[in-house]
């Protein structure tokens, strides 16, 4: 049985009404990034607590905290952000979240990231540091223009910092906006350290974002092997369907349903069992 969740953020902005769509279409999670506007680890602690409440009225847990953790540059100050680390950190708690999403800097444009891999490394340690004092598992995306791109610099990341707290999220459609077949290029490599999938997928010619199965993601081809090696972590929806940028994107009630669709098909075609 595989646990569906998502980014209610990009149904709408006002989060009683991110609840009220996901669990009519039967999620008991979501991925929290935003509510009324405003990034997770900007709100209030009163902002907060009216997110606890709402998830408990309807009946929602959160699989991961959706933080910009690590979308800074890599000349960025850091020691701001690991504060804004620890932030992420006492959110999680409140909210009974598992995971954080994070990232791995952004690079100059050029640049080779050979130049920028010490500090990024560093940087990562001290963030994990952070999560194993919390004991919270860090969910690293594979994110455009940052050092954890491509495969060979995702597993040289948890390779690296080599911390059972830092693990890899899965984003097809942001490998295959780099030019990388995801299945085909990084499944085999980088499965051991896979604990968190995110359905979006994406087409190779041009890297417009579209519904699962319907791009070059090798979704299928995933699943199957996902499902043969015995994986039963979380998948959460982020369709990017309507718009998508550095800081999230939206898709709105009805082309959320349509993402939600075209996977939970995909898990039908396979026989996969999913709540």
């Amino acid at each position: 049985m595989w646990t569906l969740s998502g980014f209610s953020d990009e149904i709408s902005p006002d989060f009683t009404e991110q609840c009220e769509a996901v669990t009519a279409l039967g999620l008991k999670y979501v991925e929290v990034r935003s509510a009324w506007d405003v990034n997770i680890l900007d709100l209030t602690s009163d902002q907060l607590t009216r997110i606890k409440d709402t998830l408990a009225v309807y009946g929602l847990k959160v699989s991961s905290i959706g933080s910009p953790i690590g979308k800074i540059g890599i000349g960025d100050p850091f020691p701001p952000h690991l504060e804004r680390m620890r932030h992420a950190a006492e959110v999680a708690h409140l909210l009974d979240a598992p995971y954080i999403r994070i990232f791995s800097f952004f690079l100059p444009g050029g640049d080779d990231p050979a130049v920028h891999r010490a500090e990024v490394i560093d940087r990562m340690r001290a963030l994990v540091r952070v999560a194993e004092e919390a004991d919270l598992i860090l969910l690293h995306e594979n994110e455009k223009e940052i050092y954890g791109d491509v495969p060979a610099r995702c597993l040289d990341l948890v390779r690296s910092v080599g911390s059972p707290y830092l693990r890899l999220a899965w984003d097809p459609a942001n490998f295959v906006q780099v030019g990388v077949r995801p299945f085909t290029d990084g499944y085999a490599s980088l499965r051991p350290h896979v604990e968190y999938v995110q359905i979006k997928d994406a087409r190779l010619a041009d890297g417009t974002v579209v519904p699962a199965g319907q791009g070059d993601g090798e979704l299928a081809e995933t699943i199957r092997a996902l499902r043969h090696d015995g994986f039963d972590g979380f998948f959460s929806l982020e369709p990017h369907l309507a718009t998508g940028h550095a800081t999230g994107g939206f898709s709105g009630p009805a082309l959320w349903r349509t993402a939600w669709q075209a996977f939970t098909d995909l898990l039908k075609t396979e026989g996969i069992e999913y709540a």
